[in-house]
Order: C-alpha cells, then sequence, then structure tokens
C-alpha cells in the first residue's frame, strides 16, 4: 500500500477514485518509469501482446486500461482499428498530448461503454490487478468481445525459478522504490505497485479466473523468467 497523490493510503481493495488518483499522480513521467524500473522489457512485452492477439487488418480492438496509449500505439502496427480505454484522466490527457493519433477513451472496465460483441480481440496489460472485481472485469471484457474473438491479459505474475523469485521480489520491495524517486513524478504509488504484485493470483490461479468468465481455450506463456505471463483465451 502507498499513498496516493493526495496523501491518502490506497488499500489493496483498489478503490476506483482512489486508483484513477493514483495514476494522475504518476502520468507526466509514466511511460519513462516503466521503462527505466523494467530495465526496458517493456517495450518487448508490448509486442509480445500484440502477437498473441494475432491481429489482422481491420480487426476491431479494444486496449482497456491503456493508460497513455503506448500500447494501443502497438496494436494498431497490426493494422487493426485499436481503440484505448483508461480510468485516469491524467493519464489519457498525458497520452492525447504525446500521440494525439490514438483513439483514446474514459471508462471503467467494469463498465465498457460498448454494445455486446462490438470488438473481434480484447486485451488489459498491467491493469487487471488494479481492477476492484476482477472476475467482473473478466466478464465485461467477454460482453463486447465476439463469440470466438480472442483476449490477452498481460500482467506480473510470479518467476517460476524459486531463487529468481526471491531476488525479484527484493528488488521489488527495495530497489524499485529507490529507482521510482529518481525518476517517477508519484515515487510512493510505485510501493502500492509493488505489493499490489505480490498479491496478485500466479498464472494457474489467474487462468483458472478466466476460465470461470466466459472465457475458453485459456493458456498462458511466461515472459522474462515469469516476472510477466500472458494469458490468452477465446470468447465462448
Amino acid at each position: 500500500m502507498s499513498r496516493t497523490s493526495r496523501g491518502h493510503r490506497a488499500t489493496l481493495e483498489k478503490q476506483p477514485h482512489e486508483v484513477a488518483a493514483m495514476f494522475d499522480g504518476v502520468a507526466g513521467r509514466y511511460d519513462l518509469t516503466n521503462t527505466v524500473l523494467s530495465f526496458g522489457q517493456d517495450r518487448g512485452w508490448r509486442r509480445a501482446t500484440r502477437q498473441a492477439l494475432g491481429l489482422h487488418p481491420g480487426d476491431r480492438v479494444l486496449d482497456v486500461g491503456a493508460g497513455t496509449g503506448v500500447s494501443t500505439a502497438e496494436l494498431a502496427l497490426s493494422g487493426g482499428r485499436a481503440v484505448g480505454l483508461d480510468l485516469s484522466l491524467g493519464m489519457l490527457r498525458a497520452g492525447r498530448r504525446v500521440r494525439p493519433q490514438v483513439p483514446l477513451l474514459a471508462g471503467d472496465a467494469l463498465a465498457l461503454p460498448f454494445p455486446d460483441a462490438t470488438f473481434d480481440a480484447v486485451t488489459i496489460s498491467f491493469a487487471l490487478r488494479n481492477v476492484v472485481d476482477t472476475d467482473a472485469a473478466l466478464r465485461e471484457l467477454a460482453r463486447v468481445t465476439r463469440p470466438g474473438g480472442r483476449l490477452v491479459v498481460c500482467e506480473f505474475s510470479r518467476p517460476t525459478n524459486p531463487a529468481f523469485r526471491t531476488a525479484y521480489l527484493s528488488y521489488l520491495m527495495r530497489s524499485l522504490p529507490t529507482v521510482a524517486r529518481a525518476v517517477s513524478s508519484n515515487p510512493d504509488a510505485y510501493v502500492y505497485l509493488a505489493e499490489s504484485i505480490q498479491e496478485w493470483p500466479d498464472q494457474a490461479a489467474l487462468a483458472g479466473r478466466i476460465g470461470g468468465s466466459g472465457w475458453g481455450a485459456v493458456a498462458w506463456r511466461n515472459l522474462t523468467g515469469g516476472i510477466v505471463a500472458l494469458h490468452r483465451a477465446v470468447r465462448d
């Protein structure tokens, strides 16, 4: 848990207004901070997400938790019609300044502002763990996806090697806040993010939750030794 930009502690229950305020506070340097903290791995994770979706030119794809739209811009490289959505107005404003060509909308993952079966594919990257009701968000993603459409969840997960996992957790709780203080506009927010990563289900547990929320053919693969996992599924 950490203090938001307003000085109140943000609990792991993730109340939407607190999450939005926290991301408003980090918006200005969010993309730079992510690249520094991930040692540049974030670019490869975005590329892997796009490839896992198997997009074709003209496909309609929704990017939930899009933030500044850097992930939405990556999806558009496939030739698909990518739309980004985020809860934080600060993140959206920052994104529109640097990526005016990327469609970015304000919205809540629990009440997506689209009719049923609108999209051929949906994705959410590093944002599902910040939603107050994970299962409801997965069901809402299923609602706006056509039957046979695809889902990819890109999220921090559990490194599979015990020694590597120990070193990674040490980095999260000790080194990451120190690095964040040097580059982030709101470094305390990254303490919350580190703790939310520790609380998040492992690969198999998340796969079970996806499979219980209107999705079939659930599978996953690890990136960077399991620091990140890509979960793929098909709309039933």
